[in-house]
């Protein structure tokens, strides 16, 4: 487990893709256990470890998550996420060029809670919400593209679907119009940074995920 940074209220991990941030149906061992079996091997924790989630990541993402250690920390951080005061940013390597080298993208998105997958629409429509975020092209290479991705609103597979939406569906990300799947099965998208005021002490915390080790990341991330 790639732990980037830790005190005694919070604790921020680099996931791999393919994890799940906290336990569902399929029963697969979540992130959030082996994070509270590392806080209590770690520093010798009697009984059962507190850990609080306060967002997650689709499990075929990469990149940074914030866990909370305490209950202070995870009511104060739970508000920060419902207020937005939390900054989160994202690379995506897309196959196409987007339209413009950076832009913002306004949507309105439905969600198919049968095939768990979000829709874009150009106008408002029954049931919609909207989704805004702003794009840049950061890197590319002969057949792909870098994309840094940052969110003024958080719908369900907003990033996925409204890249998807203008042309540029996320490498690896059959689910939204991908041609093949990455062979690790997970898609090319990884929460890059978060940036956030400490719940308890109030400093600003600011932690970067290392990229993925494939070739592809490692050629397309800037030095």
């Amino acid at each position: 487990m790639d732990v980037l940074y830790e005190d005694n209220h919070v604790i921020v991990v680099n996931k791999r893709s393919g994890d799940i941030v906290q336990g569902d149906k399929t029963g697969d061992v979540p992130l959030s256990d082996d994070v509270k079996a590392y806080i209590k091997e770690r520093y010798a924790k009697p009984g059962e470890v507190f850990l609080g989630v306060v967002h997650r990541l689709d499990r075929p993402v990469s990149g940074v998550v914030l866990f909370a250690r305490t209950s202070k920390a995870l009511s104060r951080l739970s508000e920060m996420f419902r207020t937005r005061a939390v900054k989160k940013t994202y690379w995506a390597i897309v196959g196409n060029q987007p339209p413009q080298t950076e832009g913002t993208l306004t949507h309105w998105l439905t969600r198919n809670e049968k095939t768990n997958t979000a829709r874009a629409y150009d106008r408002e429509v029954p049931g919609s919400k909207q989704a805004i975020l702003d794009y840049r092209v950061i890197a590319r290479s002969d057949r792909y593209f870098l994309l840094e991705v940052n969110l003024h609103t958080g719908r369900h597979h907003q990033i996925r679907c409204q890249l998807s939406k203008i042309g540029c569906p996320i490498k690896g990300d059959l689910k939204y119009g991908a041609p093949r799947s990455n062979p690790d099965g997970g898609i090319s998208l990884h929460a890059r940074r978060i940036q956030f005021e400490h719940p308890v002490s109030h400093l600003s915390i600011d932690v970067t995920a290392p990229v993925p080790s494939d070739r592809l990341w490692q050629a397309l991330t800037p030095s």
